[in-house]
């Protein structure tokens, strides 16, 4: 059973968790709190990959004073070695009386073992405390491990009138900096930003974190790395000079015949991973797209992309959450839809539950799933 007490203690551990969300990449957010009755005396979260786990860094901070304590952990702790020993060992050697997991890591080499090893040490553990809670900390990482995927978000900025740019094209600055800024945030939190190659050839986008337009980010740990960028290009027609291939870190998605094409060649001359994938008459082969992301331990992918393949995402029922920014203006009926969608009856409507609605700025965000 839970107190009262025993939430507070994990709703911190979750707070604590958030501070992770533009760094711990592609590790889970995690975030453990060390209590003796109402008193913290020790917290942590994990920070990056390759660095220690939340867990380690409560029990440092608590020190002789874990022995006895509450440990309370956003994610069962870890039973094997990775890149650190096992999270798990690490609370059984403190002394730790009781163990509060909001949630089973669903990693095949840790699931239920690290709660396991903690029982057969004589600790006292609960799970399930402020579990939804704890799954909105992770959504990728549960994702890809219970499915081989990554979690999608697909974002649109769009006008009243569900436009993203002029008949000619024209599309800057649609919505405000505000709007921007939180853009590049959603950015920072993602594994890989994935867009076609349409887009590249119309906008020549970076596609990247600019540190400079996060704002404060407040008790967060700072980005340490670009998202992987990810380009869906059939005949690899990526210019070697587009801004997005600037620093590196890229990913061509190509036919399986173009791989070896003279294009494909440059691009690899410059660093650029190629992958053949199957295409048909309606485009790339998304489910394709999404397992080979996934294998490469993508967590969550943002598509920043044209009509067409967020119409694609839409249509394949692929996409896990669309986040809308609607700026007050208007573009004209001549203007770029959000999506190409060839829908003619109202039964084929696509159906949208709001999950978030806030305003950013002039503009409105919604976040939204599909029903």
């Amino acid at each position: 059973m839970s107190s009262v007490r025993d939430r507070a203690m994990m709703a911190r551990a979750i707070q604590l968790a958030w501070r992770g969300r533009y760094s711990t990449h592609p590790n889970p957010r995690v975030g453990c709190v060390i209590a003796q009755g109402d008193r913290i005396v020790g917290e942590g979260w994990h920070e990056r990959a390759g660095e220690a786990h939340a867990e380690v860094r409560a029990l440092s901070q608590a020190g002789a004073e874990a022995r006895g304590a509450t440990a309370y952990v956003t994610l069962e702790p870890c039973s094997h070695f990775g890149r650190t020993p096992p999270c798990a060992r690490a609370l059984i050697d403190s002394g730790v009386a009781r163990v509060f997991a909001a949630i089973t890591d669903p990693n095949p080499a840790v699931s239920g073992r690290g709660l396991a090893m903690l029982r057969s040490a004589g600790i006292k553990v609960h799970e399930g405390l402020l579990a939804e809670q704890a799954r909105r900390l992770n959504p990728g990482f549960l994702k890809r491990m219970t499915t081989g995927r990554p979690w999608v978000r697909l974002k649109m900025a769009a006008s009243l009138d569900g436009r993203t740019a002029m008949a000619s094209g024209e599309s800057q600055w649609i919505t405000g900096p505000e709007a921007r800024q939180d853009v590049q945030r959603l950015r920072a939190m993602s594994d890989a930003i994935l867009t076609g190659v349409g887009t590249v050839l119309a906008d020549d986008p970076a596609l990247t974190v600019r540190r400079d337009q996060l704002g404060d980010i407040g008790a967060a740990t700072e980005p340490s790395r670009q998202p992987l960028k990810v380009i869906a290009d059939r005949d690899a027609r990526t210019p070697v000079t587009s801004k997005v291939l600037r620093g590196g870190n890229v990913h061509l998605y190509c036919a399986a015949a173009s791989v070896a094409s003279a294009r494909a060649q440059d691009l690899a001359a410059l660093g650029v991973g190629l992958t053949g994938i199957a295409w048909t008459p309606q485009g790339v082969d998304l489910g394709e797209l999404l397992d080979s992301l996934g294998e490469q331990g993508v967590n969550e992918l943002l598509v920043e992309a044209g009509p067409t393949l967020a119409g694609a995402f839409i249509r394949d029922e692929l996409v896990d959450e669309l986040w809308l920014y609607q700026a007050p203006v208007f573009l004209g009926s001549t203007g770029r839809p959000t999506a190409h969608l060839p829908l003619e009856r109202m039964a084929e409507k696509v159906q949208w539950q709001v999950l978030d609605r806030r305003q950013v700025g002039e503009d409105q965000r919604l976040i939204l799933t599909r029903r």
